[in-house]
């Protein structure tokens, strides 16, 4: 069988697919091409086979300076719709939390780095967590989040002490997750998302820049094994 590429939805110029994210999609041999969101019209929705979307700097209702946000969001109610699969990390997390009913906003504090997060027993028993342990790390890199209470269909997957929504999916459909975290990102770009970026991640959130590099560089392998076996088992349903 001939599967479609995958769209992975690019909102950032230094911000793209990270390298665990590149690796897991060439180990389970799955094709994909880049919207550009911020400087590319919006591609037909029944061109792709499932969506990947990124993280970036808009928030979900900045649709006045980001107006690219409108077509984007109808986009993945039409994933959602249409039964494609659908994974989104941080904004693409809240973007699905936005257009799912959910309430999304500033969180009381940012969160830059390396955390602990932990699997709900919801997120115990998903398909797409299968294999992994029930504590594990998370790379963070936001100031909003998902803000419970959630709609009824709507469960969460993971949380941790930064963010009580640390991943999403819906009750009866396992092919659409959001990840609030960004552990597809490897540690040259973790390094990349400082150097682009440093003003804003580490304002307010005492982070030491070489420090978070060392730490990205301690936890890549055993981050990176984790990831692609999340994935794994991620496309696997996207291809059921």
């Amino acid at each position: 069988m001939v599967h479609q590429p995958w769209l992975i939805v690019q909102h950032m110029e230094w911000e793209g697919p990270g390298g665990h994210l590149k690796a897991a999609l060439a180990e389970a041999r799955v094709s994909y091409r880049i919207w550009e969101a911020w400087r590319q019209p919006a591609p037909e929705s029944a061109n792709f086979g499932g969506m990947i979307v990124l993280g970036g700097s808009p928030n979900v209702d900045e649709e006045e300076e980001f107006p690219y946000l409108i077509p984007l969001k109808a986009l993945i109610r039409g994933v959602i719709d249409s039964g494609r699969p659908y994974l989104g990390f941080c904004l693409g997390h809240q973007l699905l939390a936005h257009v799912l009913g959910c309430r999304v906003g500033p969180l009381p504090q940012k969160s830059v780095g390396f955390i602990t997060g932990e699997l709900t027993p919801e997120g115990l028993v998903h398909p797409a967590f299968q294999g992994l342990p029930p504590l594990f790390p998370l790379f963070k890199w936001h100031g909003q989040g998902v803000l419970p209470p959630l709609p009824p269909e709507v469960v969460i997957l993971a949380r941790s002490a930064a963010a009580p929504v640390e991943a999403l999916g819906l009750a009866h459909n396992p092919r659409v997750v959001g990840l609030q975290y960004d552990n597809h990102a490897a540690a040259p770009d973790v390094a990349q998302w400082l150097a682009a970026d440093a003003a804003w991640a580490l304002s307010g959130t005492g982070v030491d820049p070489q420090a978070l590099i060392a730490e990205a560089v301690a936890q890549e392998e055993a981050m990176g094994r984790e990831f692609r076996r999340f994935m794994a088992n991620f496309l696997r349903l996207g291809f059921m």
